[in-house]
């Protein structure tokens, strides 16, 4: 069975500013880290572009404990078209609710949790109520299935989640109870990730990550990127393996010993990510 520990999700961001904002002041997430990239990733974690872009994660919380997201901007790109792959990213929080209310975010109810969205039409189901105390808010990512027979053998027999909850439309899976959960659910069509389309990580021991890869290989399933050793300047470096599910999202096991290295918070990339919104703001009035 898998060790695997649920990281975070990726999303492509049009603008940074706003969606700075929102996390910061209306969900009440911190800044972890954030670095900067001058040509695009090895492993695609920018998407399809070989320009210039960021990457900032952002939490309740350090990344060793909590479920986090990352926001990884390209330069000059404005706008990404969404498809029906992305669902929703849940949290419990009162305080974001109430966020919302004073600063006029826009939110409706449905089925008893608010909705918000984030910059770039990303949905967040916000539950009114607060999280135990030392615990994350993050309780679920919701992604769409065409199929939820092929996405339960894909997820459980090869990649080893475990099934938390499963219904006649939908299954949510995880590798620990504590940990954010994955849900799918079932649409009933193909799913289209458009060019907005994100990525989960998860990170698993350095030497069980050859394990997936032979997995994937003997299933027939597809890797996007073979194990890769990714560097980060001034930063520990992280081996990868990127896959794609049957529905065609995106996976990334990260070995946990470098990625616990890397992932250590360093909290005045907050003032960093600051001072990069101003400057391009600058340049762009120049």
């Amino acid at each position: 069975m898998v060790a695997g520990r649920a990281l975070h999700f990726v999303f492509k961001i049009p603008d940074r500013g706003l969606t700075a904002k929102f996390y910061r002041e209306i969900l009440g997430m911190k800044v972890l880290r954030h670095e900067e990239f001058t040509d695009g990733c090895e492993a695609a974690c920018n998407g399809p572009y070989a320009n210039r872009w960021s990457k900032t994660m952002i939490g309740y919380g350090p990344e060793d404990t909590h479920f986090v997201i990352e926001l990884t901007y390209n330069y000059g790109i404005k706008e990404y078209e969404t498809g029906n792959d992305f669902k929703a990213v849940t949290i419990h929080s009162k305080d974001a609710i109430e966020r919302a209310r004073a600063k006029g975010w826009p939110m409706h109810e449905e089925d008893g949790k608010f909705v918000m969205q984030a910059p770039g039409g990303y949905k967040y189901h916000i539950i009114n109520e607060q999280p135990p105390a030392n615990s994350d808010p993050v309780e679920k990512v919701t992604l769409s299935s065409s199929n939820l027979e092929r996405t339960i053998a894909y997820w459980k027999d090869i990649l080893g989640l475990k099934i938390f909850d499963r219904k006649d439309k939908s299954v949510l899976m995880g590798y620990g109870k504590d940990q954010a959960k994955l849900e799918f659910e079932d649409i009933g069509t193909e799913v289209n990730h458009a060019k907005a389309y994100g990525r989960i990580a998860f990170s698993i021991p350095y030497s069980e990550q050859p394990t997936i890869q032979k997995a994937i290989k003997e299933s027939g399933n597809k890797i996007l990127t073979d194990l890769i050793t990714l560097d980060t300047p001034g930063k520990a470096s992280v081996r990868v393996i990127i896959l794609a599910d049957p529905d065609g999202h995106e996976i990334c096991f990260v070995d946990d010993e470098g990625f616990r290295q890397l992932s250590v918070p360093d909290y005045p990339s907050e003032a960093i990510l600051d001072k990069y919104i101003k400057k391009e703001a600058a340049d762009k009035l120049a």
